[in-house]
């Protein structure tokens, strides 16, 4: 019987996968044992290069929100490229009165040496942001309606 070698892209998702499901305000530190320091970040609403900067944007994120979650439904590799499909429970003070919020999405890494050098949260904003404010929400529901989804 064949012994094949062990994936280490396997075991960097792993540690990620890891670190998000249990990610809190006051564990923020965890991250920096899995991004590389020249990590680039992407959202539909941002664009964050190096650690330094990314980890102030989750030190502001998680100060100001009440609670955020990732459930991981489902995970791929193909090489040094990564595929996650989630859904985040997120709840924050200025969002629907503070109730909790659920977005689905999907995050691709790129990985090199045992650290992400890439990543890019795929998710639709109006359904996290938008469609929870006051008056822009229902505006927002209502031209999704009208365009059928």
């Amino acid at each position: 019987m064949m012994q094949t070698a062990a994936n280490p892209q396997h075991d960097t998702l792993e540690r990620f996968i890891s670190i998000y499901t249990s990610l809190s305000k006051d564990n923020l530190s965890t991250l920096n044992t899995i991004y590389s320091q020249d990590v680039v970040f992407e959202d539909p609403a941002h664009r964050i290069e190096g650690y330094d900067n990314l980890s102030r944007y989750f030190e502001v994120m998680y100060t100001n929100v009440n609670d955020c979650r990732f459930d991981i439904h489902e995970q791929a590799i193909n090489g040094d490229v990564a595929f996650i499909s989630w859904t985040m429970s997120l709840s924050h003070p200025k969002l629907s009165g503070g109730a909790e919020r659920e977005v689905n999405g999907c995050t691709r890494l790129v990985l090199k040496e045992g650290r992400v050098v890439l990543h890019r949260d795929y998710f639709d904003l109006g359904e996290m942001l938008y469609e929870a404010l006051p008056v822009l929400g229902s505006a927002v529901k209502m031209i999704k309606k009208r365009l059928g989804q």
